[in-house]
């Protein structure tokens, strides 16, 4: 018998069997093999996961938005189980990516939400491809710009000190370290960025570590962060036309509320009491409900 805690419980063919009715996929784009989950019926929806995450991000979910709308969730190009080539980790070049996998599925325009990471590829997604774009969702985190630059390099005592944007641009030392251990890693930002400890569980952890536990995965995963400066630069002067909506829990909140209204008109920003940077797995029902009344 199969002890549940060997590497196999852990693997996408294992994972997605806990989601009936989602399917575990993969296509080749731009050169790039990129894996995604595929369930539910009705019009598209695709959701994009963040660092130090993978697709399972969205199970808790993923099941409630099948019952209204046809779900794809992709893992970005050097994510989980999509191949992590040595270039092309701008938001620009991932939003091209999704764009190219929905081509290939024959979804012309979609609604698109993202987290972390993913979050500042469906902005990208947004503006860059506004004839894709049905409507827009931004999980906590907003795209890159030079706000960025005033990120302290020293603790100030107000929140979370986040020196793993500075970490993660350092080339080749982080996956010298990090290899074999990244739940070291992983598990302090959990700890640290969750305001319900329990609504990451161990085993959903394992997933994540064993998914960003190698060599190649920490190179690909900061590769997403040292294109921040490419990234600044290829929204300066751009517009989101789409409907957006932003959803956060109170830090997250403000941030939002500050950095999305030069680039957005029609915007909402949701607050989500009892919830840190990860709002879809601490208030999952309160999160889905948000995304049902606006995209309707």
């Amino acid at each position: 018998m199969q002890s549940p805690n060997t590497a196999d419980t852990y693997v996408d063919s294992e994972l997605v069997k806990r989601l009936p009715g989602f399917t575990s996929n993969y296509l080749m784009v731009n050169d790039v093999r990129l894996h995604y989950i595929l369930g539910g019926q009705g019009k598209p929806l695709v959701l994009l996961p963040g660092w130090p995450q993978t697709w399972w991000s969205y199970h808790k979910i993923m099941p409630l938005l099948a019952d209204r709308y046809q779900v794809i969730v992709v893992e970005l190009r050097g994510m989980g189980s999509s191949d992590k080539p040595m270039a092309g980790y701008s938001k620009k070049e991932m939003a091209g990516d999704v764009a190219a996998l929905l081509d290939k599925l024959g979804i012309e325009r979609t609604s698109i939400a993202g987290h972390d990471i993913g979050a500042a590829v469906a902005f990208s997604f947004a503006a860059h491809y506004p004839q894709k774009t049905e409507k827009l969702v931004l999980l906590d985190t907003p795209h890159p710009d030079e706000n960025l630059y005033k990120l302290p390099m020293l603790p100030t005592g107000a929140g979370v000190h986040p020196w793993w944007v500075a970490f993660n641009q350092v080339r080749n030392l982080p996956e010298q370290i990090l290899e074999d251990r990244f739940h070291l890693l992983q598990d302090w930002l959990f700890d640290q960025l969750l305001e319900d400890k329990t609504a990451i569980s161990a085993f959903d952890r394992q997933v994540y570590a064993q998914a960003y536990n190698s060599r190649d995965a920490i190179r690909a995963s900061n590769g997403w962060y040292q294109t921040f400066a490419e990234d600044i630069q290829a929204i300066k002067g751009k517009k989101v036309d789409a409907p957006t909506l932003g959803i956060a829990g109170p830090a997250g909140y403000q941030m939002l509320s500050y950095a999305l209204p030069p680039y957005i008109d029609q915007l909402d920003v949701k607050e989500v009491t009892g919830a840190g940077h990860f709002v879809q797995e601490e208030r999952p029902v309160e999160t889905v409900g948000f995304i049902c009344d606006f995209l309707g």
